[in-house]
């Protein structure tokens, strides 16, 4: 049980950082560029960002489900 404790400790701190990194991008800025000057497309980061907050919030799910059985 420790061993799948310390997995969702680490995926959770894993997404909560490629959160923070996919926010930090504002690629809502980009769109005033022309699309050849864009680094990366503004709509990938955005579904990027929505996957990982689904999936952050499916660990918190199992942390909770975790901690109710504790």
């Amino acid at each position: 049980m420790s061993g799948e404790n310390d997995f969702l400790d680490g995926l959770k701190v894993e997404v909560e950082v490629e959160l923070t990194v996919a926010e930090a991008s504002r690629p809502e800025e980009m769109t005033d560029l022309p699309v050849t000057d864009w680094l990366f497309d503004p709509t990938d980061v955005e579904r990027e960002e929505i996957g990982l907050r689904g999936l952050l919030d499916a660990v918190e799910v199992l942390e909770d489900d975790r901690n109710e059985k504790a």
